[in-house]
């Protein structure tokens, strides 16, 4: 059975019903409200066409009684010409009428269109939040995959230390593997925490003065070993001068860590990566440059979503660092942002502020 073939969840089907109810009684609500302004102009036209009607046979009637004593105006011609002035009016009355009935007409039309757009736009948010359900069932089915492989990766390591307890070179091979998947867990775990924070609007952001190139060598201190490993050649670029900022250590260098982490995953051995910092203007700018793949130009805008992958399918991640970034650069006033060329590679950047209201806590 597909998605699209699955009988809606009971909450789905309360919400649909409710939102019919409610579309009924709005429409019952317009239908008595344009009935009651219909029957109101109605009434507003005939009174002043009855009071018209009245002025006109007063004026006649005057006419009347002054041809009756002046004699001056043979009766048959007057009686002709009130013909002709009758069926004028009855013509522009007819005129007013038409005219008035193809504005309602057009009234309806667009209470029409209305609900045309109105409708489009609930099937739209709708949509939205089907495929907000989806990515969620989605990124469970990817966390909870993810977790059990590193608990069985533990597990089954720690089941052979029990096993070799005699072999020493065995045991610290596999304490290192259990640590490895015990780090990666452990960083999964933190994402998930921190996109908690990020909807709670509660991310943890706590400002230092501080030197960010320290925090730029020790991110590269920690993937050294892995780039080496990988063929990767990992250098800093750092410009001369004072860095002096206040910003949140902590953050940054989770920031650094999967700007590094993501760019070793992407880049072929033989490549390399620089992590640069320098001052400009009135903000310090960090990038992280990768000769790797590259991103294709209609994702540069998207990379930084929720549980967003660059490759489908992909299990070296769960599209959660880049977002996290994203806000960790954003609590601090800063910008983050890509550049990239399919088969030239990618450079991520991002800037700290130091003008000193931006520095403030919010």
């Amino acid at each position: 059975m597909t998605p699209e073939d699955k009988p809606p969840s009971p909450e789905r089907a309360q919400t649909d019903e409710s939102l019919r109810a409610e579309r009924e009684r709005a429409d019952d609500a317009l239908a008595e409200d344009v009935g009651e302004l219909d029957e109101a102009a109605d009434s507003v036209v005939e009174k002043a066409r009855a009071r018209a009607d009245s002025v006109l046979a007063a004026a006649r009637a005057k006419t009347d009684r002054e041809l009756g004593a002046s004699k001056s105006q043979p009766p048959e011609m007057v009686r002709r010409e009130r013909v002709i002035e009758d069926r004028t009016l009855e013509r522009e009355r007819d005129v007013a009428d038409a005219t008035l009935r193809e504005e309602r007409a057009k009234h309806i039309a667009l209470l029409s269109i209305e609900r045309r757009e109105t409708d489009k736009d609930l099937f739209s948010e709708r949509a939205r939040a089907d495929h907000a359900v989806a990515t969620r069932e989605a990124f469970m089915g990817i966390v909870s995959h993810d977790l059990r492989n590193m608990l069985n990766t533990i597990m089954g390591f720690a089941g052979l230390i029990a096993n070799q307890s005699n072999h020493g070179d065995d045991i610290v091979l596999h304490a290192k593997r259990i640590q490895r998947a015990g780090g990666r867990m452990n960083r999964l775990v933190g994402d998930l925490v921190d996109v908690a924070s990020i909807e709670a609007g509660a991310l943890a952001v706590t400002r230092e003065v501080g030197d960010p190139t320290q925090i730029v060598a020790e991110a590269v201190d920690t993937f050294q070993a892995q780039a080496t490993t990988n063929e990767i050649s990992l250098s800093t670029e750092v410009a001369p001068g004072a860095f002096e900022v206040a910003f949140d250590p902590a953050r940054i260098l989770q920031v650094l860590v999967n700007l590094i982490g993501n760019a070793i995953k992407f880049t072929p051995a033989k490549g390399s990566i620089t992590v640069s910092v320098e001052r400009s203007d009135d903000e310090i700018r960090f990038a992280v440059s990768d000769t790797g793949r590259g991103i294709p130009e209609n994702q540069l805008q998207e990379v930084f979503e929720r549980f967003l992958q660059v490759e489908k399918n992909d299990r070296r991640g769960v599209g959660l660092g880049l977002y996290i970034s994203k806000c960790i650069v954003q609590g601090h006033g800063g910008r983050i942002w890509v550049e990239s060329r399919v088969g030239e590679g990618s450079k991520f950047c991002f800037t700290i502020p130091l003008s000193a209201n931006e520095l403030q806590d919010g």
